[in-house]
């Protein structure tokens, strides 16, 4: 049986919750995958990524669990991979799909509250980087093609290490408004640090599960395995 790794960024400080939760992840899109394996490791779990690869067949496929094909994806994970026989897949957050199952997701959310997408306001919520521009020119990207597609009244994008930030965008949004995680992964900034600035801005309105999570997206990450393989 063919098989693939999910991996992610996980969280240095505290590497086992976050293996956990990726491994659920990954369980889901192994549901979806009745012709495959789906595995799963951190970056941040010391030599989990090396010994997943190292149980598994030398055509195995990696698919980044990234927002943005950055230092992590373009350097970390071939420097751990090695001279491995492995094939690395494009991140999520390049995917040239993602606008267009992002806008299914919302339009389905809209429908859910009678919402019209022209009175409601999306804040899409990212993580940015004081480093780098690389993470918030993907994000300003992604919200310019989902312009696009979903007619919403405004789209502001916010950011937990750079300007704007998140408060400042969801501020005097309205309460009829939607609040777009723009990460790949439940992880403390999406438990701790998007809803401490959403309180700050008193934003009421709805806040969409992250990227990651989304029903669409599981299921097209759990396509394009599919597709790798065989390719």
């Amino acid at each position: 049986m063919p098989h693939a790794v999910i991996v992610a960024h996980g969280q240095p400080s505290d590497p086992d919750p976050a293996e956990t939760a990726l491994a659920r992840f990954a369980a889901k899109v192994d549901a979806l995958c009745p012709d495959m394996q789906v595995h799963s490791a951190t970056l941040a779990a010391p030599l989990a990524l090396e010994r997943c690869l190292d149980s598994l067949p030398a055509d195995t496929v990696i698919y980044p669990l990234f927002m943005a094909k950055g230092w992590f994806v373009t350097s970390a994970l071939p420097k751990r991979v090695a001279d491995r026989s492995v094939r690395i897949l494009d991140p999520l957050g390049v995917d040239p799909k993602l606008p267009m199952l992002v806008a299914e997701a919302l339009r389905t959310e809209l429908q859910n509250k009678l919402w019209q997408a022209g009175q409601t306001n999306l804040v899409v919520a990212a993580h940015g980087s004081g480093r780098s521009r690389n993470p918030s020119q993907v994000t300003l990207a992604f919200a310019s093609e989902l312009a696009a597609l979903v007619p919403f009244a405004d789209i502001r994008t916010g950011f937990v290490e750079e300007a704007p930030s998140i408060a400042e965008a969801a501020s005097d949004v309205g309460s009829q408004s939607v609040c777009l995680p723009f990460f790949a992964c439940t992880g403390g900034h999406v438990l701790e640090d998007v809803p401490e600035e959403l309180g700050k801005a008193g934003f009421s309105g709805l806040v969409m599960p992250v990227v990651g999570e989304l029903p669409v997206i599981q299921r097209h990450i759990a396509d394009q395995l599919g597709k790798a393989l065989v390719a």
